[in-house]
């Protein structure tokens, strides 16, 4: 059986802003709405929070990946550093070894020099053969006198220094001419001229400092 309530009409209910307020007076409503506004600003907020640190997660691994590609190109300059020096200290000792190479002039091309130049100072000498070993020289030629080998010891002892403990041995002896085999009978007639053979011994490089105002101790010694 349907049950009407003639006591409540249509008209008797909040209609408009009167039933907002109606609803909005509600307890349960009031607590409704404020669990919906708690809910909104907590899922703003962590929203915010979320891009916010999605944000600086990448701005800090782009500032990472720029830094650490910074540090491998340090890390190369370094590298390439290390390696230019090295090179210079490689280059710069082969250039003190050349340096002193050529300061010390101890190499046998040096030594033919020195010894070709004064053997052209002194017309007539004749080179035989040139021997250096364990720093001593030892020289021996042919002269037409002996005061030609007498200035070519004596180019020889004023060389600031390059030769020293020089020591002369001479002796005379009759040129044999070329060809000496395939001579004739009649060359028997013919008088050979007499020519000085000489040794020459000494030392070879320069002397250091402390030395060289040391006078030389030069002998010379004329055997006839």
């Amino acid at each position: 059986m349907i049950k009407i309530n003639l006591l409540e009409s249509i008209t008797d209910r909040p209609t408009g802003a009167a039933m907002v307020e109606a609803r909005v007076a509600n307890p349960r409503m009031q607590t409704l709405l404020l669990a919906a506004t708690v809910s909104g600003l907590l899922v703003l907020g962590v929203g915010y929070d979320y891009v916010s640190s999605k944000s600086n997660h990448e701005t800090a691994r782009v500032e990472l990946e720029k830094q650490r590609a910074i540090n491998l190109q340090m890390l190369a300059v370094n590298k390439e550093q290390v390696e230019l020096e090295k090179k210079a200290q490689e280059i710069q000792s082969r250039i003190d070894a050349i340096k002193s190479l050529r300061e010390s002039q101890q190499g046998p091309s040096a030594v033919l020099r020195e010894v070709k130049a004064r053997f052209d100072g002194v017309p007539g000498l004749y080179l035989k053969s040139l021997e250096q070993k364990d720093g001593e020289l030892t020289i021996k030629g042919l002269s037409p006198n002996e005061s030609s080998v007498t200035r070519f010891g004596q180019s020889l002892e004023f060389s600031s220094g390059l030769f020293t403990n020089l020591n002369i041995e001479t002796q005379r002896e009759t040129a044999q001419p070329s060809g000496t085999a395939a001579a004739g009978p009649t060359d028997a007639a013919v008088v050979l001229p007499e020519v000085v053979a000489f040794t020459v011994k000494c030392n070879y490089g320069k002397k250091p400092q402390a030395q060289a105002g040391a006078p030389a101790s030069n002998q010379v010694a004329l055997k006839k």
